[in-house]
């Protein structure tokens, strides 16, 4: 994820600095506004983000007169807004892996499981197969791998996310976690989400590596990390930050330990050759959760609200990359292959998965809809595909179209095919909404 910040003299650091706090402070209130308009239409508040930072790069504000993208946010403030993006970006991985619990893949009925990996492995092979349609149409000046290995892995990985948050949130505003079909959905998506990142963790090594010896040296120091975040970094945790520890509530302490912690990790992973959320979203599955609701439950949710904060300014960034405008012909068709391939990889593959064990035919059509919601994982999956070289920006530009799209369409398809998914419906808070706790976009 290395991001070079160019050095500056006394007087040009000024300058850039001035032009990054009115950037902030326009994708700021940019993304409040289109908050307001997504939840007036019955849209989760990540997709007012999401398209207020695709709106404020060439895709909207670039087809003003005045090249406004460029003037707004010029080529030497952008990299301190990566670095800020991608602190945004770490945070909110950990809060994922904080929230995410392996106790709900254990001891899952049949039902669960086979939907889980069928939605996992069939929108994977569909997706590495449309790649390997679309690679003569890819520019090969910006891949940084050799042949359609890396595009067609990394392809399959992209399809086969669904948007976890995203999804809690969903269920929780519309009542639907009262239903089966609410929690399936839910435990299979947390199952895919263990799923999905394991192999988008492996597809990112290969596509990094670059022969024999560097797969091995980055696998190996992977699994060495691995090892030292459960037997090393998860007692020490546990021992430190354990209720009759005399510092004990001392929440200072406490942000301290898990702020750097996360950042110390997500180093690690850069370093090893992943992409730093790989690090983050570890350290947040091992640092002992029940220690810290009774000591400090406030610093999750601190670090929460920051990495909220923040990711306003990653969805401008991944807006900036996104022109639709030069997209042509290819890359219209391009769309509509990757929207297509994505809403049927997904809902056949939980849909009919769903089917075969027993679901009715409305339950298993809702369950693929639910699943079909991509959003804000989609983005950070993208962003790492992007800048691991294995996507150009035209295919990029086509998987955030999707990511949009299969995550707009949830709403209006589950008003459509399940009379009680309204917004507003009576909710019961347990257990769904400790599932989704924290996972407000």
């Amino acid at each position: 994820m290395s991001t070079h910040v160019p050095a500056l003299s006394a007087g040009e650091s000024g300058s850039v600095a001035g032009i990054v706090l009115v950037d902030l402070a326009l994708l700021l209130l940019t993304a409040l506004l289109f908050v307001t308009l997504a939840k007036r239409v019955r849209q989760p508040a990540v997709m007012g983000e999401i398209v207020a930072g695709i709106a404020l790069g060439p895709s909207l504000l670039g087809l003003l007169p005045g090249d406004l993208p460029e003037l707004l946010f010029p080529p030497e403030a952008r990299p301190y807004l990566q670095v800020l993006a991608q602190l945004g970006l770490v945070l909110f991985m950990f809060g994922i892996g904080y929230q995410l619990s392996l106790s709900h893949v254990k001891g899952v009925g049949r039902h669960i499981a086979l939907v889980s990996l069928s939605s996992v492995a069939l929108p994977f092979a569909m997706g590495a197969a449309l790649a390997l349609l679309l690679f003569p149409w890819l520019d090969q000046s910006q891949l940084r791998t050799d042949g359609v290995l890396g595009p067609a892995l990394f392809l399959g990985a992209a399809m086969s996310i669904t948007a976890f948050p995203v999804l809690a949130r969903i269920i929780i505003e519309r009542g639907l976690q009262k239903h089966r079909v609410g929690t399936v959905a839910l435990l299979s998506a947390a199952i895919q989400d263990v799923i999905a990142w394991s192999v988008l963790a492996v597809v990112a090594t290969m596509v990094t590596a670059g022969g024999a010896w560097s797969f091995g040296r980055t696998i190996v120091g992977a699994l060495l990390f691995v090892l030292a975040m459960i037997y090393v970094a998860r007692p020490a945790l546990a021992w430190l930050l354990a209720p009759e520890r005399r510092w004990a509530g001392n929440s200072m302490i406490v942000h301290v330990t898990l702020c750097s912690g996360l950042l110390a990790s997500a180093w690690v992973t850069d370093q090893i050759g992943l992409h730093a959320v790989f690090g983050a979203f570890l350290f947040g599955t091992v640092v002992p959760r029940r220690h810290i609701d009774v000591t400090a439950p406030e610093v999750p949710e601190r670090i929460d609200q920051t990495s909220l904060l923040l990711l306003p300014v990653f969805f401008t960034v991944t807006g900036l990359s996104v022109d639709l405008s030069t997209l042509g012909g290819q890359g219209f068709v391009m769309v509509l292959a990757v929207v297509a391939v994505a809403c049927a990889g997904k809902f056949l593959g939980a849909a009919g998965a769903a089917r075969l064990t027993g679901a009715s035919g409305r339950e298993s059509m809702v369950l693929g809809i639910l699943l079909n919601a991509r959003g804000l994982t989609e983005l950070i999956v993208l962003n790492v595909g992007l800048s691991l070289g294995a996507l150009d920006t035209r295919l990029f530009t086509a998987m955030v179209v999707m990511a949009v799209v299969t995550t707009l369409m949830t709403g209006p398809l589950l008003s459509r095919f399940h009379r009680d998914a309204e917004p507003g419906s009576p909710v019961v808070r347990r257990p769904a909404e400790q599932i989704g706790k924290g996972a407000v976009q």
